[in-house]
């Protein structure tokens, strides 16, 4: 698994998409996909934060859901904005989605092959 992190407006699907080729991968926007359809084609998770704000939501478990989506797809590139950054939000529900998903992200850190920030469309890897 790859982990693609940045700020808002960076440039973050664009980068990867360049990167791996835009015929190359399957996209899936703040989802996680039920099966791969095509093989052969990366699977790229878009706007992940969105994904997890859904989750937590709904009642999911996005830490136990995301672990194992990646138990099936290890071969994928997680896309998420930075959010953990600015003025703590007022809402209890916003604070904690906030704090989950830097939590998700460390993990997924540990766990990636890569891990790149994106600004301005210049990708620079930290791991």
């Amino acid at each position: 698994m790859k982990l693609v992190l940045g700020g808002y407006a960076q440039g973050k699907l664009d980068y990867v998409l360049q990167k791996y080729g835009r015929e190359a991968c399957q996209i899936y926007d703040g989802e996680i996909p039920e099966h791969t359809e095509e093989q052969g084609k990366t699977v790229v998770m878009n706007h992940f934060h969105n994904w997890v704000k859904e989750r937590m939501k709904n009642g999911g478990c996005p830490e136990k859901e995301i672990q194992l989506f990646l138990n099936r797809c290890q071969d994928c590139v997680v896309i998420s904005d930075e959010i953990g950054n600015g003025i703590v939000p007022m809402e209890a529900f916003e604070r904690e989605y906030r704090e989950r998903t830097g939590r998700i992200l460390v993990e997924l850190a540990k766990q990636a092959e890569e891990v790149e920030r994106v600004i301005c469309g210049i990708g620079q890897r930290i791991k």
